[in-house]
């Protein structure tokens, strides 16, 4: 058997993918998780082979929980199902160590494959996604300049962005404009948006 945890904040979502999986004769659902900060421990707690994780959770979200995961050295392998398919989102969640990525329409059948290929050591990204990731390229923006625009998100202030983020206010413009002049557009809200849907922030 596969052993293997669902971590959703939606519940009725993570009650829907456990009861497909459940129907699969070789995969068990062990444990569940409404947030991101849940996760590890329930890795560990129930010996998880496949991690299944939403992107969007609260305490943690997916790439941040893959990328955890990887620093604790844990076998169990990871594959981000999620509703947002963006380009950028797949190449941050293999960075940080996901296994697969597939989004929340896949039918059951192939979700439940998804996870016997990944168990198995293979990488299972979906087809669109993996093409369209390609051809968008690697997020242009550097770690500060991302931190910066997802500050910005919220339409606060400078001097607001410049004190949540700890670096001056000069410092935030100078980031927001290389960041504007990267994503090739003309406010930094217009930035911010654009970074967002690509995911990579």
């Amino acid at each position: 058997m596969i052993r293997v945890l669902v971590a959703d904040d939606q519940a009725l979502v993570r009650g829907a993918i456990v009861t497909l999986l459940g129907l699969e004769p070789d995969l068990d659902v062990v444990a569940e998780a409404g947030r991101g900060d849940e996760v590890l421990d329930l890795l560990t707690a129930h010996d998880v082979d496949v991690a299944l994780v939403d992107v969007e959770m609260p305490g943690l979200d997916g790439i941040e929980v893959c990328r955890a995961m990887t620093a604790a050295g844990l076998p169990t392998r990871a594959l981000v199902v999620t509703t947002f398919g963006r380009p950028g989102f797949v190449r941050r969640a293999l960075e940080a160590g996901a296994a697969g990525f597939v989004v929340k329409d896949t039918p059951a059948s192939e979700l439940a494959d998804a996870v016997r290929r990944v168990h198995a050591g293979e990488r299972v990204v979906d087809g669109a996604l993996a093409a369209e990731s390609l051809i968008e390229g690697a997020n242009p923006l550097t770690a500060r300049e991302q931190d910066v625009l997802r500050a910005a998100l919220s339409g606060a202030p400078i001097a607001v962005v410049a004190r949540s983020v700890h670096l001056s206010e000069g410092t935030v413009r100078n980031h927001l404009s290389s960041a504007m002049a990267k994503t090739h557009t003309s406010t930094r809200a217009e930035a911010a948006n654009h970074a967002r849907d690509r995911g990579w922030l």
